[in-house]
C-alpha cells in the first residue's frame, strides 16, 4: 500500500504542508471529515484573513494559497474515498476499504470504530482518533461496545461486528514504539509508513532496516514502492520470494535468507503457524492481521527451485493447470511452488507498482491465499491505489454536479437577481483592480489592505441602496 504522509511544523499548521508523496495515504492532524469542496472555498476568505493577520508569517501569493486549498480538498477526498459523511455505512456491510475513526470518549479501550458520518453526527466534540482507512470493517457506532449510546443515523445494529479486527491504532498508538500521532513529545512529526498486511503504521527508523536509506526512493526522495510489508508480517509473505524480481521495488530483497530442508524426501509446509502476527516489542500491535500461515505441501516440488525464478522448463515440468470459468489457468510459479521449510529473516518488504497483478491465481495458489487469510491481496479493490482511483472519479463527478447546479441556479434566477449578481462581481473586480493599480508592488499585502478593500465595497453597496 502506498502511503502518504505530511510533515507538519507547529508554526506552519493550517498554512504550509511538507513531505508530499504521490498516491500514498495521509498521516496528518488535518481533519478530513469536516472538509468539503463547497466548505473549503467558503472558508477561503476567513482563513486568508487569519494568514494576513500574522504579519510575521512568510507571505504567499493568492495563487499559492488557492492551490493549497485545492490540494487539501483532494487529500480529504482521497482519504475519505469520496464519502461525504451523510449516511452511516453500516447497511453496506463489511466494506473492502473505508475511512474509520475511533472515539476514545465513548470507547477508551479502543475496541470499536465508526464511519465518517457517525464520527461527525454522533461523536462531534468527542476525542476522535483518525485511523485513515481499514479493510473489511463495519461501523460499530451504537452497538453494545458503546453502552447506552445510540447511533443517530442507524440505530438497528447487531450487538457486535464479529468480523471486525482491531489493533493498538484504535487506542491512538502506532508503530512498535506505541507512540501517538501526532506525537506531543516530538517537535517535528516524522513520516510513517503503513504495512499493507496488518495496517499498522511505522516510523522509518523502526522498520528494522540498517539505515532508512535502504527504503526505495528516487533521487527526489519520492518512494519507488507501491506497498510495504513490515518485518513481523514478512514471515507470512515468504512465498513472495518465489516470484520474479519484477515485483520488488529494488530487485529481489537480498536480505531475505532461505533455508531449504527436506526430511525423508517429504517436504514440509512453507510455514506452519496459525496465530496472529505479532511484534516481539508489542503483543497487541498486529491483532488485525489474523493470518493463518499453514500451506499445503506440494510433493512434486524441486527443492532448489525456490532459490531461482520460475523458468519455461519448470513451468512445463509442473504441468499444473486448472479449469476456471471455462478458461485454463496455469500456475505462474510452476515447479518453484516448493513446500520446503523456509527460515525467513524478519525484514521489511517493498513491493513495486502493480505487483498484485503478478500474483498467481491458479486454483492451488488461490486456496493457499484463503488458508492464510490473505485473499485480500488478490482483490484489486483492496489496494490504496484503487481506493484513491475511485475517490478521484467520485470527486470529478461531484465537481461536475456542483458546476451544473451553480449554472442551473443562476439560470433559474430572475432578470433582476442576475443583474445584481453580475454587478456585484463587476464591483469586486473594479475595486481589486483599483487597489492593485495604486499599490506598491514591492510591498507585501497586509491584513489592513484586505480589510480596506472589503470596507470600500461595503460603502459602495450602502450608497446604492
Amino acid at each position: 500500500m502506498r502511503l502518504r504522509t505530511w510533515k507538519w511544523r507547529e508554526e506552519d499548521e493550517g498554512k504550509k504542508m511538507k513531505g508530499r508523496v504521490f498516491q500514498r495515504q495521509i498521516r496528518t492532524s488535518f481533519d478530513y471529515r469536516k472538509w468539503s469542496v463547497v466548505e473549503g472555498y467558503c472558508r477561503v476568505r476567513y482563513q486568508m484573513a487569519e494568514v494576513f493577520d500574522d504579519e510575521t508569517e512568510q507571505t504567499i501569493s493568492i495563487q499559492e494559497y488557492l492551490k493549497e486549498v485545492e490540494e487539501q480538498e483532494l487529500e480529504a477526498d482521497l482519504v475519505l474515498g469520496g464519502d461525504e459523511g451523510k449516511e452511516c455505512t453500516y447497511s453496506k456491510g463489511y466494506l473492502k476499504r473505508q475511512a474509520i475513526f475511533s472515539c476514545l470518549t465513548c470507547t477508551p479501550d479502543g475496541n470499536a470504530g465508526v464511519c465518517t458520518a457517525c464520527s461527525l453526527s454522533c461523536h462531534d466534540g468527542h476525542e476522535i482518533v483518525e485511523l485513515w482507512t481499514k479493510r473489511n470493517f463495519r461501523c460499530d457506532c451504537g452497538n453494545s461496545k458503546f453502552g447506552d449510546f445510540i447511533c443517530k443515523l442507524f440505530s438497528n445494529k447487531d450487538v457486535e461486528n464479529a468480523n471486525n479486527s482491531y489493533n493498538h491504532n484504535f487506542r491512538g498508538s502506532y508503530c512498535i514504539c506505541n507512540r501517538p500521532y501526532p506525537d506531543p513529545d516530538v517537535e517535528e512529526q516524522v513520516e510513517m509508513i503503513q504495512c499493507c498486511m496488518c495496517e499498522d503504521w511505522f516510523h522509518e527508523e523502526h522498520l528494522g532496516l540498517s539505515s532508512i536509506d535502504e527504503i526505495p526512493r528516487d533521487e527526489d526522495g519520492e518512494p519507488l514502492y507501491e506497498d510495504f510489508i513490515c518485518s513481523a508480517c514478512s514471515a507470512v509473505c515468504s512465498f513472495l520470494s518465489q516470484y520474479p524480481s519484477s515485483i520488488w521495488a529494488v530487485g529481489r530483497p537480498s536480505d531475505i535468507s532461505l533455508d531449504v530442508t527436506m526430511k525423508n524426501d517429504a517436504p514440509e509446509p512453507i510455514l506452519s503457524l496459525s496465530t496472529s502476527v505479532k511484534h516481539d516489542d508489542d503483543t497487541n500491535a498486529h491483532d488485525s492481521a489474523n493470518v493463518d500461515l499453514t500451506v499445503a505441501p506440494d510433493k512434486s516440488a524441486d527443492k532448489n527451485s525456490l532459490l531461482s525464478e520460475p523458468t519455461t522448463e519448470n513451468n512445463r515440468s509442473s504441468n499444473e493447470s486448472i479449469k476456471d470459468n471455462s478458461q485454463t489457468v496455469s500456475c505462474v510459479l510452476g515447479a518453484s511452488q516448493s513446500s520446503a521449510s523456509i527460515a525467513v529473516q524478519n525484514k521489511p518488504m517493498f513491493l513495486s507498482k502493480n505487483w498484485r497483478g503478478a500474483l498467481c491465481r491458479c486454483e492451488k495458489c488461490v486456496d493457499n491465499f484463503k488458508q492464510m487469510n490473505i485473499s485480500f491481496l488478490l482483490d484489486e479493490e483492496d489496494s490504496i491505489a484503487e481506493y484513491e482511483k475511485i475517490a478521484k472519479q467520485k470527486r470529478e463527478e461531484k465537481l461536475q454536479q456542483q458546476e451544473g447546479a451553480e449554472l442551473k441556479l443562476f439560470d433559474n434566477l430572475g432578470h433582476v437577481e442576475k443583474i445584481e449578481i453580475l454587478n456585484g462581481i463587476a464591483d469586486m473586480k473594479d475595486e481589486i483592480h483599483t487597489f492593485l493599480e495604486s499599490f506598491d508592488s514591492s510591498k507585501p499585502i497586509t491584513s489592513a489592505d484586505i480589510h480596506q478593500v472589503f470596507e470600500n465595497l461595503a460603502k459602495k453597496r450602502r450608497r446604492t441602496e
